[in-house]
C-alpha cells in the first residue's frame, strides 16, 4: 500500500530585496515528503534551509511555485487560514526555545490548545510533558529548567495538538552533546509513536544521517543524497 504524500512542492522560489539588489534564496525547489517519514535538510549557513522551513510552515510565502501541505494548497489560504493550518496540523520547534518566562512548563505546553479554545488543554499538555520525560518538572518556570528541559517543553508544545507535520530548525543547536543526543532520541521516538512527519534543519550530519532521507541545499537548489535507512 502506497504511503500518502504530506508535502509536495514544485518550482519553489524565494527572493529577498536588499536595498537595490534582488537576492535569490531558493531557486526552483522541488520536494515530496511521504507521511510519517523523517527528512533532514542540510547545507551551509545561508543556503536557504530556514527559508525553506518558513515556506513549509506558511510563515513566509514563495515568490513563485506551488506548495501543498497535507493536501492543502498554501496559496489558497489567507493569513488566518495559514494560522489555522499551523494550529491544527503543524508543529514548529526552533533553535531558541521561545518559552514564555512567566508561565510554567505546563502552561507553556498547553498554550496552543488554550489559544484554540480546546477543552482539557492542561490535561493534554501534562500528558505530553510526561511523554517527553518532564512529569516531575511541569510546574517549573523556564528559568528553573536546564536548556535540554526547556527544549523538551518546546517539543511538547509543538506536539500537544498531535500535528501531522513537525518542523524543527536546528533543535539541538544550543545544547551540549549529551543533552543534544537525548533530544534527538526523543524526536525520533515521538516520530515513531505519534506517526508525525518530521522535517528538520540541521548542520549535524550524524543527526541527518539517522533520518530516512537527507536533502542538501546548495546555491538555492535542493539535491537528494544517497538513501538512508538508519534506525533510531
Amino acid at each position: 500500500m502506497s504511503v500518502p504524500t504530506l508535502i509536495e512542492a514544485t518550482g519553489l522560489c524565494m527572493d529577498y530585496t536588499l536595498g537595490p539588489r534582488r537576492v535569490s534564496v531558493l531557486r526552483q525547489v522541488d520536494m515530496r515528503v511521504a507521511a510519517g517519514t523523517r527528512v533532514a535538510i542540510a547545507g551551509p549557513s545561508g543556503s536557504g534551509k530556514t527559508s525553506l522551513l518558513l515556506l513549509l510552515s506558511g510563515l513566509e510565502r514563495p515568490t513563485a511555485g506551488r506548495l501543498c501541505v497535507d493536501g492543502v494548497d498554501l496559496a489558497s489560504l489567507d493569513a488566518d487560514g495559514l494560522a489555522d493550518l499551523r494550529r491544527d496540523r503543524i508543529g514548529i520547534v526552533f533553535q531558541s526555545f521561545h518559552l514564555l518566562p512567566s508561565l510554567s512548563a505546563l502552561d507553556n505546553a498547553a498554550l496552543p490548545l488554550q489559544m484554540a479554545g480546546r477543552p482539557q488543554a492542561r490535561e493534554a499538555a501534562a500528558e505530553m510533558l510526561q511523554a517527553v520525560g518532564l512529569a516531575e518538572r511541569m510546574h517549573h518556570r523556564p528559568s528553573e529548567l536546564s536548556g535540554g528541559e526547556q527544549q523538551r517543553v518546546a517539543i511538547a508544545r509543538a506536539l500537544v495538538h498531535r500535528p501531522r507535520l513537525l518542523l524543527a530548525d536546528e533543535p539541538t543547536g544550543n545544547l551540549d552533546d549529551q543533552t543534544a543526543e537525548s533530544v534527538r532520541e526523543l524526536l525520533f521516538r515521538l516520530n515513531r509513536e505519534l506517526g508525525t512527519t518530521l522535517v528538520l534543519v540541521t548542520h549535524d550530519m550524524d543527526f541527518a544521517a539517522r533520518c530516512d532521507r537527507v536533502l542538501r541545499l546548495h546555491d538555492g537548489q535542493l539535491h537528494e543524497e544517497a538513501a538512508h535507512a538508519v534506525s533510531a
